[in-house]
């Protein structure tokens, strides 16, 4: 109990709820602000998902970057739920930060409609001709993506990558909101979408947005464990020079 609530831990908390805070603030703050400059036109309507997407992508690779020395910098449970699988946390300490995640989302919202004087809090849905089938299927492989750069950046063989880590982090995300976004809405991570959802009350296709990110997740932490992870290949190379020949 000490591991888990002691003040390292404690301090890795408050880590993941500021940047989840900071990476939804900016994230659904650039919809609304998109939404509210109108979007009547084809071209329109590309320009704003580009906006939207550079929005996302900055916001997160601050806030992986300003969390990576406290917490890692997961700011998505889903990128949580790959370390718990991938046993580099424990699942306890994976539920803690994963409530502040939701929380830091929740507390972004409920700002937003504040300071926005009340503008309508951009729920995350499909288009109308997906599936929910497809929905969460273009959610999983957008989430791997993203989970699985997730984990080549803190493969600590790879040595220290500074800041290139969290740009590279924002790059999949920017790339996948573009290919996502107008079909699975291009969540990428459950707290994106469940902060909304609370502060407006509307769960419409909800779960597809737990479901696609959470399994896709799972499956890139993994797959890069299991047969990509520098450290494995590592050991492996290093305990077979050891064998007699």
């Amino acid at each position: 109990m000490e591991k888990l609530f002691g003040p390292i831990a404690l301090r890795s908390y408050v880590a993941e709820f500021i940047s989840t805070f900071l990476f939804v603030f900016a994230g659904v703050g650039s919809c609304i602000s998109t939404n509210k400059l109108g979007a009547s036109d084809t071209q329109s309507k590309e320009m704003a998902l580009l906006i939207v997407a550079m929005a996302h992508a900055f916001a997160l690779s601050a806030a992986v970057y300003v969390a990576s020395g406290l917490s890692g910098g997961h700011v998505n449970p889903s990128v949580t739920f790959s370390l718990v699988i991938s046993r580099q946390i424990s699942i306890l300490t994976g539920i803690c930060y994963i409530v502040a995640q939701l929380l830091g989302s929740t507390l972004a919202c409920v700002l937003l409609m504040i300071v926005t004087a009340g503008q309508a809090i951009p729920t995350q849905d499909m288009a109308e001709e997906m599936t929910g089938f497809g929905g969460t299927l273009m959610e999983l492989i957008a989430t791997f993506a993203l989970v699985y750069t997730v984990h080549v950046a803190r493969d600590p063989l790879k040595g220290s990558d500074g800041v290139v880590g969290p740009i590279m982090i924002g790059f999949i995300v920017g790339a996948n909101i573009l290919a996502a976004g107008s079909f699975s809405g291009g969540s990428l991570n459950p707290a994106r979408s469940f902060g909304p959802s609370i502060v407006t009350g509307s769960f419409r296709n909800h779960w597809i947005f737990w479901t696609g990110p959470m399994v896709g997740g799972g499956l890139a932490g993994f797959v890069y464990q299991r047969f990509m992870c520098l450290s494995n290949n590592q050991v492996s190379l290093s305990t077979e020079a050891a064998m007699p020949v």
